[in-house]
């Protein structure tokens, strides 16, 4: 499966060129982009068709990436606001935002060690999350080199596109 910033590449040389529509499969997924009037549409889906299953009558608390059920739904979640970082300093501070709506994930698994906390130094390559999007785990990276200053959002929580996630303090 391609990365999300292979994707935005591809979504950047279709839009730029006179291609009006593009076909992409690779291992089970299936990537389409057709341009309508200057609008790109971009659509990631699997190849393999899931079994439908009834929606869960609870929502479950502790959601594991490999285990939670996709249901999508978009609301309007704003991540909470932290008094810690001041006006003038967030000025200086990039925002890793989401490339897409899904559901945040701050480690591999249940069980392991988040990807990054505040004070962990990242490279522009380092996996910061996992953004899961129908049942697909996105990777997403940093792409600056600094020092991770703030979380702004929750494990499991559902996240918008172009929602900040981390605030890095660039080098």
């Amino acid at each position: 499966m391609l990365k999300v910033q292979e994707i935005r590449e591809l979504i950047k040389l279709v839009d730029q060129s006179s291609i009006d529509e593009f076909v992409y499969e690779n291992e089970g997924s299936k990537i389409q982009m057709k341009k309508n009037g200057g609008v790109t549409q971009t659509l990631v889906q699997p190849v393999v068709q899931p079994t439908v299953t009834p929606a869960p009558a609870a929502i479950q608390t502790t959601p594991s990436p490999a285990a939670a059920p996709v249901n999508e739904v978009e609301t309007k979640q704003e991540a909470p606001k932290k008094e810690e970082v001041s006006v003038a300093d967030s000025a200086n501070l990039h925002k890793i935002t989401s490339p897409m709506v899904g559901t945040f994930y701050s480690a591999p698994s249940p069980d392991a060690e988040d990807y990054v906390k505040p004070g962990s130094k990242v490279t522009k390559d380092t996996i910061v999350c996992i953004v899961e999007a129908m049942k697909l785990f996105n990777e997403i990276e940093a792409e600056v080199n600094g020092e991770i200053v703030e979380v702004l959002v929750k494990n499991g929580q559902l996240v918008e596109y172009g929602q900040p996630l981390f605030l890095v303090k660039p080098e």
